[in-house]
């Protein structure tokens, strides 16, 4: 690892970026962040009923470069590529980090009954599964439950954040009697002080607890 640890953040869609540009801003400073962007596996996979072998191999592809660019570790910004991201872990030597790995730990640490408000509803799936899969490594018996936001990512990508924050905020109070509230993806961390002005339980975000988990990563 060089001095100054790049980073390579894997995006498939731009409202990710801004988020990870902010956590790394006050949590890693030091670190130098590279941008990857291919929104067209977001606007694919949103196409598709579940995860294409076409799609795992698109994005690995994708994660391959990322490694040959030089990167000290991999931060996935995109929810919805779960099993590719598994099989990017499996083939890189480096740390490749899940987007929401660190906030589903800590969520879990929370107590058993966790909910999460989505806005992409092809992530949905695998974000389940990862965090039952979480669980059964922890011996926690938390359940999950999930609410999907209807337009929120729609006004989000139209570049109408308050509309997005306003229409997630609105589903939180179905959500008031868990331990901890995820927002399931990293444009969605933009609506948390909205969210935490509806609700009386922690609100938990993936931009800050990812930077500080893909430290302690790359500097193992």
């Amino acid at each position: 690892m060089t001095a100054t640890p790049r980073i390579v953040l894997l995006h498939a869609t731009p409202v990710a970026v801004e988020p990870i540009r902010i956590a790394f801003s006050q949590r890693w400073p030091t670190a130098e962040t590279v941008n990857l962007l291919d929104d067209s596996l977001s606007v694919d996979r949103a196409r598709e009923p579940e995860l294409t072998e076409a799609l795992i191999e698109r994005f690995v592809a994708f994660g391959r470069y990322a490694h040959r660019s030089g990167a000290d570790g991999i931060l996935i910004t995109c929810s919805a590529f779960g099993p590719a991201i598994d099989r990017l872990i499996a083939e890189l030597p480096i740390p490749v980090l899940k987007p929401n790995e660190a906030m589903f730990r800590a969520a879990i640490g929370r107590g058993g009954q966790i909910g999460m408000l989505a806005t992409f509803a092809p992530a949905v799936v695998t974000m389940n599964e990862e965090f039952n899969e979480f669980v059964r490594q922890t011996g926690a018996t938390a359940q999950l439950t999930t609410i999907v936001v209807d337009h929120a990512m729609a006004r989000l990508r139209g570049g109408d954040a308050a509309a997005h924050n306003s229409l997630v905020a609105a589903r939180a109070p179905e959500l008031n009697n868990a331990d901890a509230i995820m927002l399931a993806h990293f444009s969605t961390s933009s609506a948390a002080e909205a969210v935490r002005k509806a609700v009386d339980v922690p609100v938990l975000t993936a931009p800050e607890a990812a930077v500080d988990l893909m430290k302690q990563m790359v500097a193992a």
